[in-house]
């Protein structure tokens, strides 16, 4: 025995209890603080999952609403981190943070002591008093007046989301209730990020966290636009960022708080131990994937696609989402950009274009239909099915910028096979992806190797398409809830385990590099189909052809008639 250990005792191992919240469901992982090894998990479903046509007591929606029940968010609490913590075999004292992240721009109003406005009884038939979830796109004509009247007055902080403002953002989605349902707009108090007020609810602290502030909410060196601007966009909205949103910041793995009794009582662990300041899911998987390295982007794919990244260079990057100081990483700018819809567009077609005969087979054989059409589509060489998809059913985050987008399939004929349109809908995400990441590398800040996240990575054949299409080595994280991990190694940062989220990703992040690796020979074939996909973008998305936009009238006038 070594002398100078005679006599010590081994340190007792610590956890800590990551919870990310997506947008169907939300995951509780119990992670060990030494070595960021996942013990358990547990997930539990939203029981009103997103409302998109109806509110719970029947009120129609409008078109291109996105709804949430904010109490689906405490079920989790309730649910899924006790049982996560009971799988893993810990004692609850062990535990010594948790960490939270969430979709984003998921935002609702709220009262000053945090009750939404959805809870009062008097406003459970008001569509307005809700969530609105990230993919709320209803707020598109607020969106374009933000843009227009900032670039008509040369606001500085435009520049730092590459020239557009997002309808899915925290402005444009309260001016369209500013406009819509002014009632509901004079009692909102807080106007608040759901990361925020889980954290809120958690600890008994609201603080704005600096990601969703910086990305989401327009605060940039300090400040938020100015009350001149507000009321050029409309009289009404003057105060908002003084009465409704402004809020003391707080800093990625910074200590919200300690966890409150009534906290304590839903999850089964201690009442104190450190909660972490809220996170956006996507940027808190970077630290998770190891990329705390220039060049290492980040793309975390699951019904959407978020492509975060942080550099030593500030560059102004057409459509990006947003560059924020320290958004990421502190001392380096982090990037974001994104796909509106990726596993979403997936999901649609095997609802809606998946046959009997197929289902009938794919059962026989035992395969989900995603199993299946990706099967028979692996066996195509590229090119073979003939047809070009645009990925834009859910609109375009980046590099466009307008959710008044629609997708298109061009190629289809009598023969065309719905595994031809399936590996058409996967090629198209990864041109997509593609054009983001071109876009950034033109711009000044190159993109040298791309790391998935998320539940997509499971699928062996869209990875190798990613590859190819890029021209890029594709890493892949070794985690299955990168989201969770990276929430609950900001929660070790946060109790005190690690000096900073760069130390703790070294201790405890995990991803494999290179996993797949470009095949030349099917990437120059890319490269041909590519060129057409970017025909089709640049024709429909960069004002060639408004027929999209012009259908996206014509329905919603035949919608507000019937």
């Amino acid at each position: 025995m070594n002398a100078d250990n005679r006599g010590q005792q081994p340190q007792p191992e610590t956890y800590v209890v990551g919870i990310d919240y997506g947008t169907l469901s939300g995951r509780a992982v119990v992670v060990r603080v030494s070595d960021g090894a996942e013990l358990a998990a547990a997930e539990h479903p939203y029981t009103h999952a997103v409302l998109d046509r109806q509110l719970p007591d029947g009120t129609v929606l409008p078109p291109d609403w996105a709804l949430q029940v904010p109490s689906d968010y405490i079920d989790v609490l309730r649910i899924a981190v006790p049982e996560a913590v009971a799988r893993a075999g810990v004692r609850p004292e062990q535990v010594i943070g948790i960490g939270t992240d969430f979709t984003a721009c998921t935002v609702l109003p709220v009262l000053a002591d945090g009750t939404p406005l959805c809870e009062l009884p008097e406003y459970t038939s008001r569509p307005h008093a809700y969530v609105k979830l990230w993919r709320h796109h209803a707020a598109q004509a607020q969106a374009d007046r933000i843009t227009d009247l900032a670039v008509e007055r040369k606001e500085p902080w435009i520049k730092r989301y590459g020239g557009k403002i997002s309808s899915e953002w925290e402005f444009a989605k309260a001016l369209q209730l500013l406009e819509e349902d002014p009632e509901i707009y004079g009692r909102t108090e807080r106007w608040i990020e759901a990361a925020d007020w889980i954290v809120w609810r958690l600890s008994g602290t609201y603080l704005r966290n600096a990601c969703t502030a910086g990305y989401k909410g327009q605060f940039q060196d300090g400040v938020y636009p100015s009350p001149e601007y507000l009321a050029a966009l409309n009289p009404g909205f003057a105060d908002f960022v003084t009465d409704k949103l402004e809020h003391p910041i707080g800093q990625l793995g910074d200590r919200a708080g300690g966890l409150t009794a009534e906290a304590a009582a839903w999850t089964g662990l201690p009442e104190g131990i450190a909660v972490c300041v809220g996170n956006v899911d996507a940027h808190v998987t970077a630290p998770a994937a190891t990329a705390v390295e220039p060049g290492r982007m980040v793309a975390i794919m699951g019904t959407s696609t978020c492509h975060v990244m942080s550099s030593d260079q500030w560059a102004e990057v057409p459509g990006m989402c947003g560059v924020v100081d320290g958004g990421i990483l502190p001392g380096l700018w982090g990037y974001e950009a994104g796909q509106s819809g990726v596993g979403d567009i997936f999901g649609w077609f095997v609802r809606t274009g998946f046959p009997a005969s197929y289902a009938e087979e794919a059962a026989a054989l035992g395969r989900d239909p995603h199993e299946h059409l990706t099967a028979l589509a692996a066996e195509q060489a590229v090119g073979e099915h003939g047809l070009i998809a645009l990925d834009w059913q859910s609109g375009n985050r980046s590099v466009l910028v307008d959710h008044d987008l629609s997708g298109v399939v061009v190629g289809l004929t009598l023969s065309t096979r719905p595994e031809d349109v399936y590996r058409a809908l996967l090629e198209a995400t990864a041109f997509g992806t593609r054009t983001i990441i071109e876009t950034f590398t033109a711009s000044g800040v190159p993109v040298e190797e791309l790391i998935i996240a998320g539940g997509l990575t499971k699928n062996a054949l869209l990875m190798q398409i990613y590859a190819d299409v890029t021209r890029l080595p594709l890493g892949v994280i070794d985690s299955a809830q990168g989201p969770a991990l990276g929430s609950a190694m900001h929660a070790a940062v946060a109790a005190g385990a690690y000096p900073d989220i760069r130390a703790a990703a070294r201790a405890m992040g995990k991803a494999r590099p290179a996993v797949y690796l470009p095949d030349p020979e099917r990437a120059a074939a890319y490269d041909r189909l590519f060129a057409e996909y970017r025909l089709l973008h640049d024709y429909f998305g960069r004002g060639t052809n408004e027929v999209m936009h012009r259908l996206r009238r014509i329905r919603a006038e035949v919608s507000a008639s019937s």
